[in-house]
């Protein structure tokens, strides 16, 4: 949903700084959550130790919670890679990014230490409930937020929003739970780099294909 006086959210987050110069902010502030909220579209970048694969993902959908002033989560859905749970399973480090592709310009984004949630997890049916139900949910990344910057994006274009693709509900419907189950033991055991995900870390001992 787009709150109302969205845009002017983003007009007060410029005017506690000097425009066109980065500000940093020790939590989500309450015009911070306003924008996020708004976006139709976040990116989730994250990179393993030792010279691996930086990765960098797009997430749409209404998928993301500010859960409070130091803490998002998002509903992950099942894919054909697996990166983010990798990373942060080995090093916890992720980055936030979202821009405003209309009304005043802005970039915003969010530092911290994530951990992946898997189905059996205690806190699991807790952070669910935030979210719509969707086809295809495999896992929730929550992370805690030590740092958020906010800059001018002076440079990002406009775009106007048509609407979600509905492919991947679609595709996550037809394969089923048993379908779904086996494509993720096929394809997001590992990451590109061969880090072993927490989803992977649930499969009997042995040799693993190849995620590429």
């Amino acid at each position: 949903m787009v709150p109302c006086g969205a845009a002017a959210a983003e007009r007060t987050i410029e005017a506690k700084g000097t425009a066109g110069v980065a500000n940093q902010f020790p939590e989500i502030l309450p015009e911070h959550r306003r924008f996020i909220e708004r976006q139709r579209i976040f990116f989730v970048g994250s990179a393993p130790l030792g010279g691996g694969h930086v990765n960098v993902s797009p997430k749409g959908y209404d998928s993301l919670r500010v859960i409070s002033p130091t803490a998002v989560a998002y509903l992950d859905l099942t894919g054909s890679g697996n990166e983010t749970s990798g990373h942060v399973q080995e090093n916890g480090r992720v980055t936030f990014m979202f821009c405003a592709f209309e009304g005043p310009p802005l970039i915003l984004r969010l530092y911290g230490t994530a951990r992946t949630v898997l189905p059996d997890a205690p806190e699991w049916d807790g952070l669910l409930a935030r979210f719509r139900p969707m086809a295809g949910t495999r896992q929730i990344i929550h992370a805690t937020i030590h740092k958020v910057l906010t800059s001018c994006g002076y440079g990002v274009p406009f775009f106007e929003y048509r609407g979600e693709r509905d492919t991947l509900r679609r595709w996550a419907e037809a394969k089923g739970p048993e379908g779904l189950a086996a494509y993720r033991r096929e394809k997001n055991a590992s990451t590109i780099d061969g880090l072993v995900t927490p989803i992977g870390k649930r499969l009997p001992a042995g040799p693993r294909l190849d995620p590429r």
